[in-house]
């Protein structure tokens, strides 16, 4: 398998010498060229289980290898896209983009060959001499992705990366990632809340149990050979998804709220964008 994660377990020290128990004995494999969406609620490790992958954290159990290598430490064949842009505003549009290129000291042209061609893969070729604050918040992040594409990653880290923006942007994003995924076949694993966000990109949903995290239920996303799925498998995928996670949603409402709360099973419509962070 091509990346395989095996018994992790992940705690963060609290005072008194206590510790918080954030991931509990996670396997999960993913293949070559996949694209893969966590969801579950606030707080029950779906990003530290990512920065794990990225070799940003250390696990205190279990091991987690890409092609049969453990990962130890960060590594250019795995590359984080996070919710901040995290852009150099003194920079342009042209050198974000190719700041990690220059130090791994390939020549000017190859330097500009690369970055104009991922930049319009992103639909940003006009924008080169632009700087960060003359730019939207979608477009923003399209030169974050091609920051990270640029790198010829063989897996591509997505930490809630269209969270801040709004629905029609994020709708474009959708629809650009995509385009990207297909026509560089990098392995995708994306962190979200969004219930629908994750039917609509994945293949595969794996829905994460509250805290201390543990995978709940894997959910295989059913498409047509041209990669659509029917308005009405989309909305079933989602309620089966929300229905499963309803028990997760309702623990931790009750650790914030106390025991007295009851918590209503809220049905998607079409006009619900199934994020989770409404029912938390």
């Amino acid at each position: 398998m091509y990346l395989s994660i095996e018994g992790i377990h992940k705690s963060f020290p609290l005072k008194n010498d206590e510790k918080l128990k954030v991931l509990d004995n996670i396997d999960m494999n993913v293949e070559k060229g996949s694209f893969v969406s966590i969801v579950g609620p606030s707080g029950c490790g779906k990003s530290t289980l990512l920065y794990l992958i990225a070799g940003l954290e250390k696990a205190d159990e279990g091991s987690i290898t890409v092609s049969g290598k453990e990962v130890k430490n960060p590594g250019p064949d795995r590359v984080v896209v996070f919710q901040e842009d995290g852009l150099f505003p003194w920079l342009t549009v042209f050198d974000n983009v190719t700041y990690g290129l220059k130090l791994k000291g390939l020549s000017k042209e190859e330097v500009k060959e690369k970055a104009l061609d991922v930049l319009q893969m992103v639909h940003l070729s006009k924008y080169v001499d632009s700087y960060p604050h003359q730019l939207s918040g979608g477009m923003k992040q399209r030169v974050s992705i091609a920051r990270a594409l640029v790198m010829e990653p063989d897996i591509l880290l997505m930490d809630e990366p269209f969270s801040a923006l709004d629905e029609q942007t994020r709708m474009v994003l959708h629809r650009e990632l995509l385009e990207i995924w297909r026509k560089t076949k990098v392995t995708i694993f994306f962190v979200t809340h969004n219930i629908r966000e994750a039917v609509q990109l994945s293949e595969k949903v794996i829905v994460f149990a509250t805290r201390p995290g543990k995978i709940k239920d894997v959910i295989p996303i059913p498409t047509t050979k041209d990669g659509v799925m029917p308005d009405s498998v989309t909305l079933h995928t989602e309620q089966r998804i929300l229905t499963i996670l309803q028990e997760e949603i309702e623990k931790v409402l009750k650790e914030e709220m106390g025991d007295d709360y009851s918590f209503k099973a809220n049905h998607l419509h079409r006009d619900n964008s199934g994020d989770m962070g409404s029912n938390i």
